[in-house]
């Protein structure tokens, strides 16, 4: 008789897509864990889909993903462990708090409310968004050039056009039209 498999359930994070986590599948599947990344509440099935009806997923509350997630994590056999990126990892802590999961991994979590000090990573990482307030409500395509310091992955990082086109999907725009230019220890940034 084969051991069970121990299931693991991933959660995205804001503006992008459980197909964002087709890598990490395939790998844990590979490691012999049964894992599954599935939507938010409302999230079409494929990247296009989402970037054409980005309001699908607006106005989705921490409340209403937590149910969503909550549901489907009580229908496995058994408990799983939880991973979640950004907003999905605030997800994955707030899943565990409340006792659903053997265990979890927040990966650059977005913060809970009323958690003041922030690294500044995640404050440049949260710029684009917070620094437009019309994205609070109605998502926007994401640039191309808007990923890179909050990535979740390395293989990002080598390739960012597969980032963007992988599992990306609305996001606010970047607040300049120039370009950054790379910078290295011995060259200022340029603002």
């Amino acid at each position: 008789m084969t051991a069970p498999r121990t299931p693991v359930v991933f959660i995205h994070g804001l503006w992008l897509h459980a197909a964002s986590w087709t890598p990490w599948l395939e790998l844990f599947a590979q490691a012999g864990y049964d894992p599954v990344a599935p939507g938010w509440p409302g999230e079409p099935d494929t990247v296009d889909q989402a970037r054409q009806q980005p309001e699908l997923v607006a106005n989705t509350s921490i409340d209403d993903i937590t149910v969503h997630y909550t549901k489907i994590i009580d229908a496995l056999d058994a408990s799983p462990v939880i991973i979640g990126h950004s907003f999905g990892g605030l997800i994955a802590e707030k899943l565990l708090g409340q006792g659903t999961g053997t265990a979890a991994v927040a990966i650059d979590p977005a913060q809970i409310k009323g958690v003041l000090p922030l690294p500044l990573a995640q404050i440049r990482a949260a710029l684009p968004a917070l620094g437009n307030p019309p994205t609070y409500i109605s998502p926007s395509p994401s640039q191309k050039n808007s990923s890179g310091s909050a990535s979740a992955t390395h293989s990002a990082r080598k390739n960012p056009a597969s980032y963007t086109t992988n599992g990306r999907f609305p996001a606010p725009p970047a607040r300049s039209s120039r370009p950054r230019q790379p910078t290295s220890p011995s060259t200022p940034r340029q603002p």
